[in-house]
Parts: structure tokens; sequence; C-alpha cells
């Protein structure tokens, strides 16, 4: 392997091609007709990869256009979630973004159809990019879509030229889709290869252009104009002196440097792990992906084919492409026991690892509003004579007052938020939603001991819940509890933590000891620990105010079981204001307590007079803005 140098610059990759919003189809095995719901991801091959690169450790930049639109937005959005860098991603308020609808029909169909008539990332010119952009990545990496139109071909050949200008490497993806060079019907993205002699001859007049070749053998097929792999592999080396990587599914892959040898064998062969199939869409992106992380950190041929091997496997026993793509520690796991893992979907640790490694938002010091109450306020609503149909207006009022508090303590959204309920509260969640802070939701039903969920079945709800809300379960759970009582709370919560998993909500898991059992604050560690036995990691826990060396075993349990949890936020009980500052005290060293959720201290007097009629709108705000900043005060003095 030639060495990549100029460690120096502050690009790893620049990707140009292809990036649009990938919609599949969630039922596995139904045709596209059929289809009723589908999940959206980022996609696009170029995409992809530039995504795949950068949760690989690479410095990845995105060359492309997008619609000034949500579509825009969001694969904009998703790009930097991962670090992409997007300066070059040109908001087009001409075109819209493009977009794929396809789904999984069995291991061997997957319909598809591209939404790509006049769109975005088609509209890129020469002009939208300079050379010392260009020039301040070690690599560029290009699709063979953007060859079939004479614009973006332009484009490509301005940014090859700039390439070889200032030593950046260039690699090409064959990429071969039939229909996005007009040799097929519109609505047949699925055909993967048709024989043309204009496609030969128009990839064949850029080869020499590339320092490394990567395609399928199909894709090497239409390259070389040949069916015959090793003809085809001659003819492109005819033509270009670049390395040569050629796919061979689950044979794995072969390289190629200099000439070609008398059989296809003959080059470098890296073979994959065996994995059952779920998906084959995405998997040449992810390969990409991990080859150009070997390739850009001179790591040898073996070991970035190997690595690329690996993400193509991962990938193809996921849905989706993009979501798919495996983070760097998540790929190093897998690569010390691939041979063991037949089935990457099914393995609990590569899963945890996927979880953890994918999240797009960090939290630190949180001052959460928790008004998630629902048979305490209609309580307090019989208590005065208050009629419950009032309770949405207030838990509206609250969110004002959080904001209004927030605003005035200087406190940025990642480090303020609420907790609310669907039952009340769901006026004030559609409000705060899509402004960065940190929200979560009930799914007990209250007050319910052995647990039980307040709408029922959990998949029905978790697919309405925006997926940025945190799923809360609070459980009333005794390390004594009688083992019938044991057992059906553990089974509920597992089922939870599970379906939290597979739809990507975090997990919040509240504990309480029930008021009429012995209280001992280690039985809280008890419980932590029990849980964790129980194969349940959720992002954060939910717990009362504990004495300094009970968090520290808390922590170190946590540590123990699961050091990428998120953390802990500490609980009121209906505590009185004043005591925080000596429970927050108690958590000070603890460096896995990450702030509070508390409720009723905050609002319970002010809501009751509200309720009462006792106090105005404006009166309930300010009460109780006044607490929470009171509140905020203590933690950051803490």
């Amino acid at each position: 392997m030639a060495t990549v140098n100029h460690q120096d610059r502050p690009l790893d990759l620049i990707c140009l091609g292809r990036v649009a919003v990938d919609l599949y189809g969630q039922q596995i095995g139904s045709r596209l007709e059929d289809m009723t719901t589908f999940a959206k991801y980022l996609g696009g091959s170029s995409g992809n990869v530039a995504y795949g690169t950068a949760v690989q450790g690479l410095r990845s930049s995105m060359l492309a256009r997008v619609g000034d639109e949500h579509m825009g937005r969001f694969l904009r959005e998703e790009l930097e979630s991962v670090g992409v860098d997007t300066s070059h991603l040109i908001t087009d308020k001409d075109h819209l973004t493009a977009l794929v609808i396809l789904g999984i029909k069995d291991k061997e169909t997957f319909p598809l159809i591209f939404y790509r008539d006049n769109c975005a990332d088609m509209a890129l010119t020469k002009d939208d990019f300079s050379e010392a952009y260009i020039a301040s990545s070690r690599a560029l990496a290009i699709t063979g879509t953007h060859l079939s139109h004479p614009k973006t071909r332009e484009a490509v050949l301005t940014a090859l030229e700039y390439a070889g200008r200032n030593e950046v490497k260039r690699a090409l993806d064959i990429d071969y889709r039939p229909v996005l060079w007009g040799l097929t019907s519109l609505g047949d993205g699925e055909t993967r290869y048709i024989d043309n002699a204009e496609v030969t001859k128009s990839l064949q007049a850029v080869l020499h252009h590339f320092d490394l070749i990567v395609g399928t053998e199909e894709e090497f097929h239409i390259a070389g104009g040949s069916t015959d792999t090793l003809t085809a592999l001659k003819n492109v080396r005819n033509v270009s002196d670049a390395v040569l990587v050629c796919k061979r599914g689950a044979l794995g892959c072969s390289v190629f440097e200099g000439a070609l040898p008398a059989d296809l064998d003959g080059g470098l062969n890296v073979y994959g792990v065996q994995v059952d199939v779920l998906n084959v869409l995405g998997a040449g992106d992810a390969f990409m992906s991990g080859l150009m992380r070997g390739y850009l950190n001179n790591e040898g041929w073996a070991q970035a084919c190997r690595y690329a091997n690996a993400c193509g496997a991962l990938v193809v026993s996921r849905h989706g492409c993009s979501p798919a793509m495996p983070t760097k520690r998540e790929l190093d796991d897998y690569l010390t026991r691939a041979e063991s893992v037949p089935r990457p979907d099914l393995d609990e640790r590569l899963n945890h690892l996927h979880r953890v490694t994918t999240r797009k938002k960090q939290w630190e010091n949180l001052c959460i509003f928790a008004f998630d109450h629902r048979k305490q306020l209609v309580d307090m609503a019989d208590k005065v004579g208050a009629d419950t149909a009032r309770l949405p207006k207030l838990k509206q009022l609250l969110l004002k007052a959080m904001e209004q508090a927030a605003e005035q303590a200087g406190l940025p959204h990642n480090q303020a938020g609420i907790l609310a309920d669907t039952t009340f509260g769901q006026d004030a969640l559609n409000a705060i939603t899509g402004k960065d802070y940190w929200i979560a939701r009930p799914i007990e039903a209250p007050s319910s001991r052995p647990l039980s969920l307040e709408y029922g079945d959990l998949g029905t709800q978790l697919a309405t819940f925006p997926r940025d809300h945190v799923i809360k379960c609070l459980a009333f759970y005794h390390p004594h509890d009688d083992a019938e009582l044991k057992a059906n709370q553990d089974r509920k919560l597992t089922e939870i933590y599970q379906a939290c998993c597979r739809t990507g909500h975090e997990l919040l898991l509240e504990i309480i000891l029930p008021a009429d059992m012995p209280q001992d604050e280690g039985f809280y560690q008890k419980a932590v620990s029990d849980f964790y036995q129980l194969g349940i990691k959720p992002e954060w826990w939910k717990l009362p105010g504990l004495s300094t060396s009970q968090w520290q075993a808390i922590a170190d349990t946590i540590e123990a079981n699961d050091p990428d949890c998120r953390g802990i936020l500490i609980l009121g009980l209906d505590a009185p204001l004043d005591s925080f500052k000596a429970i927050f005290a108690q958590a000070k060293g603890c460096h896995k307590v990450k702030g509070f959720a508390v409720g009723r201290t905050i609002f319970g007097e002010p809501a009751e007079k509200w309720l009462a009629n006792q106090l105005d709108d404006q009166g309930l705000i300010n009460a109780v803005s006044q607490k929470y900043r009171t509140l905020i005060e203590f933690w950051q003095q803490r």
C-alpha cells in the first residue's frame, strides 16, 4: 500500500456524490406495494460513506447539494451529528433533496425506486468548490453516478484535477446503478447490471485519474467491458494504474496492485466472516467506509480489507444503511470475535455497543423540571374542587415557567428540560419538542404495583413517540419483594427495555422503595445490581437523594456493568426546597450523578393555588419559575 501522507491537512476525506433520504419499508417480506410504514434514514452512496467514515474516526467532509426544505435539513443535521464537515453541503433553493423508497422482500429481492429527477445533488457544479477546499483533504472519494450527467461529470473532473495537482489521493466507488444511467425503466432501481458500451466508454475515459478503484464483480464488468471478471479487471488495468479492490460477496475481496495475475484468486485475498443476510443495501458503502479507514491510516491492504469486510457484514445483518454503520469501537470489538458472531443483529454485546456509541447528543449538568404527575394532580384538583379539564393548561403554564427560569438562569438548552406526561401534558410535549431540550415522558400506570403500563401495549405507544423523547418508567421495587411479584416486574421491565432497544428510544428507570416495605438506602444499590443481572441497561437512572457512600457504591455498580450509562438524575419526592442543598452536596463527588429531575417541590404549592383560583397564570409562572431557579442555583453551587 502506498503511504497516504499529509497528516497535517484538516480533512482526511471529501465525499463527492449522491446524498439522499432513504425511506425503508418496515414490513420485512412485504412487496413495496404493501408497505404501510417506513423508517427515514440518511442515504445515498457518498452520504453513507461520509457518515460511515466519520463514525470510524476519520475527518470527513460532504461535497454535494441538498434542497432548501425539511429533508435537506435532516441530511445536514444527520451528517453534522457524527462530525462530518458540511461547509460544502450546499443548500439549493431550486431543487428538492433526492429520495429513495425501498423495501426488503427477501435475501435476494430489494424493490427500490429512486426519486432523483432534477434533484439537488445532481445540480452540483464545478463552481461549488475551490481548489483550496480539495487540497485541504488527504483523499477525495467519488461515486460513479456523478459521471453519468454532463454537469456533474464536469464537477467531478474539476475536483479530480484539483486533487491531482495537490497530491490528494483519488478513490472511485464505481457504484453502478443502471437506472441512474437511463438504461432501464424509472421504477426499476433494483436492477444492478445491464451491459452498455457507452457506459463502459464513459467510465474508462476517467479511470486514469484514480489511485484506488473499488467495485463488485458486476461493477468491474461495466468498467472493464466484459462479463468475465478477470478480463474486465485487465481491461481496467490497461487504462489505469490504480489499486483495484474487487468485492466478491461471501468470498470477501481481492486487491490487485500492478499487473493482473493469471487467475482471480491471484491477488491479495481477504476473506470475510459469514453472517445471515437481512439486507445487502448499503453494504458496499459500509465496505468503502471500512476500507478508507485502513487506507487513510496506512494500515496495509490486508487490515483495510478486514475493516471493509467486517463493516459490510454488520450492515447486511441490519435494517437501513447509515444507521447500521458500525462505529470504531463497535467494529474493533466485533473483529476480536467475529468468527463466533454469526448473527450480529442478535449479539447482545454488539447491539449494546452500537446503541451507546451512536448517540447523537451529550447531556451534562441536567436541571430537569418533572411535571409528569397525573394521579397527584387529579387528587389536588379534587381537593380544591377544580375541574380536571384545566390540567392540560396547567402543564402548558409549567412549561412556560421552565423556559423562563432556564433563560433567566442562563442555562443552555442541553442542560434543561422537562419530564411530562401524555395524559395531561401532550400540548406541552408538542410545544417543547424540536428545541434541543432534554425531554422524557412516562409510560407506567400511576402507582401501579406490580408495574403496568398506562396505555397498554408499549409497541403501539413507542411508534408514536418522537425518537428524542426519553422513555421514563417508575417501578416501586424492593429487593425483598416476594418471588411472584419480583418475577412479574422483572419480566415487564425487561420487555420495556427490549422495546426501547428496538425503537432506539433511551430509557430512564426510576426506582422508589414502596412505603410499606423496610427502608434502607442500601437497597437502591441492590436494585440497580439486580436489574443489570437481568440484562437491563437503561441510559438513565432516577433515584432519591442518598449518602455519599451509597452514591459511590451505585456509581461503582454502574461502572462495572455499563460504563456507557448516561448517568443518574436525583428525584425529589416532594422534599422541602431547602433540603436540596444537602441532598446535592452528598452527590458532589459522584461523577455518575448528572443532575436532578424534581417536580412537586417546584410546582406543588403554586399549582394548588392556581387550581383554587388564588393565583393567575402569570403568578403561577413566576412562582414556579422562582422555585426552579433556586433549585438550579443549589445544583450549580454544589
